[in-house]
């Protein structure tokens, strides 16, 4: 069964260049890139300063997660404001907001405290800019150039988020954490000027915002809980939002524990770095192909088979395979994520169009935080069972979404799409 929301609209096939082509798209995804670029080396550079500061293991990873976790509130609390200020400012204003708040952390010497405190205020506005930049996306690109669009976003962001962090360290090495967190600084303001000059100013009937749409603070957040609240309600985002946001959350969890495989496996010093590229490698894969190569609707047809094969290789390592085996079975579980290809459309086709940042910003941040949560829950499990059986378990959880997802309603059993009322647009 093919678990989409709607019936697919034509199955023209786009190509990557044709999406390129697209100027408003390219401006998008080249700053994208390059913020998911500072964004891995800020973390990652605040991480190592707060280690070094304090030597505490437990305050690095806290540093480390401050700054996904906030993300979902921040959604839920100001997600509406994506769809009703100006994009440009919006988007602008997120870069600048970032920039400062890195070289605030490089130059000024703060407690710990106020230090996670600045990290976790940026990360709650960030689902707003991503939503206003993501809604963008979906307006400027049409049919399968949206869903290849997506394509592009995922692969650049693989690839940007392991040059970050590897970036990260070799800054970190040759300039200290706090020059290189100025470093990251200096790649969102290049991000902020090149929206600003390149992006142009839209109209309110453009973006889908309202006339004079700035909201006072409760009516931003009132508009948003009720947004929000609506989305989650209609049973087809929902259920969209649920596949795109457990099979990630259940390998994000997978990967976390390959670390600790290795050493228990006692494979050879460096093998747990290629065990854990090889889940990344896998995805840049399965992006290009079943991107390239399907049509729309062949790609949602294989929603629930690819879905199987992110997670049933992850069963494997209940035999505790050694390396090679272990590569393989990484690599066809990232594969298996391309599965989210066939979802953009059928997504994208069940939102409102006034609510569509922040359904954008919702989705990011809900994956973001289950991502999170992922390693931490299949840390606890390993302790029972070891990090083999662990990891086999992540992979039953995927397979066992891949069954609810195939028990979904075909389309036309109910409405295909949420509408927001124009009560939750209302100014304060």
């Amino acid at each position: 069964m093919t678990p989409t929301a709607g019936p697919a609209q034509g199955n023209h096939r786009a190509t990557y260049r044709e999406v390129l082509a697209e100027p408003r798209f390219r401006l998008l995804f080249s700053t994208r890139a390059v913020s998911i670029t500072a964004d891995a080396l800020r973390i990652t550079t605040f991480s190592v300063l707060v280690h070094s500061s304090t030597g505490s293991a437990l305050l690095s990873a806290v540093a480390f997660g401050t700054g996904f976790l906030p993300q979902l509130f921040g959604s839920l609390l100001l997600g509406s404001l994506a769809d009703r200020l100006p994009p440009r400012a919006l988007i602008t204003g997120g870069y600048v907001v970032t920039c400062a708040a890195a070289l605030l952390l490089a130059l000024v010497r703060m407690p710990i405290a106020a230090s996670l405190a600045v990290v976790a205020l940026v990360s709650l506005a960030t689902p707003v800019f991503h939503g206003a930049s993501s809604r963008l996306v979906a307006q400027s690109l049409k049919g399968d150039a949206y869903v290849l669009g997506r394509s592009l976003n995922n692969i650049a962001g693989a690839g940007a988020q392991l040059f970050g962090l590897a970036l990260g360290g070799a800054a970190v090495a040759a300039l200290g954490p706090r020059r290189a967190l100025a470093v990251s600084a200096l790649l969102y303001l290049g991000c902020a000027l090149a929206v600003r000059i390149r992006l142009p100013r839209l109209r309110p009937t453009e973006y889908g915002g309202t006339p004079g749409g700035a909201m006072g603070e409760r009516g931003a957040v009132r508009a948003s809980l009720q947004g929000a609240g609506l989305l989650l309600r209609g049973r087809t985002v929902r259920r969209l939002m649920l596949a795109q946001w457990l099979p990630p959350a259940f390998v994000a969890g997978a990967e976390g524990l390959i670390v600790a495989y290795a050493g228990e496996r006692h494979f050879a010093p460096g093998w747990y770095a290629v065990l854990m590229g090889c889940l990344p490698v896998g995805m840049l894969v399965g992006d290009l192909l079943v991107g390239r190569l399907l049509r729309p609707r062949g790609r949602e047809r294989l929603v629930v088979p690819l879905t199987v094969l992110s997670g049933l290789p992850l069963i494997g390592f209940a035999a505790q395979p050694g390396v090679g085996v272990s590569s393989c079975l990484l690599l066809l579980a990232g594969f298996g994520y391309a599965y989210g290809l066939g979802l953009q459309r059928p997504f994208l086709d069940a939102l409102p169009p006034e609510g569509r940042g922040q359904a954008f910003g919702l989705l990011g941040s809900g994956s973001m935080t289950l991502q999170g949560v992922g390693p931490v829950c299949l840390g606890s499990v390993a302790t029972g069972l070891g990090t083999g059986g662990a990891i086999a378990v992540a992979g039953g959880a995927v397979t066992l979404t891949a069954g609810w997802m195939l028990t979904w309603h075909r389309a036309g059993r109910e409405p295909s799409r949420t509408t927001i009322p124009a009560s939750t647009t209302a100014s304060s």
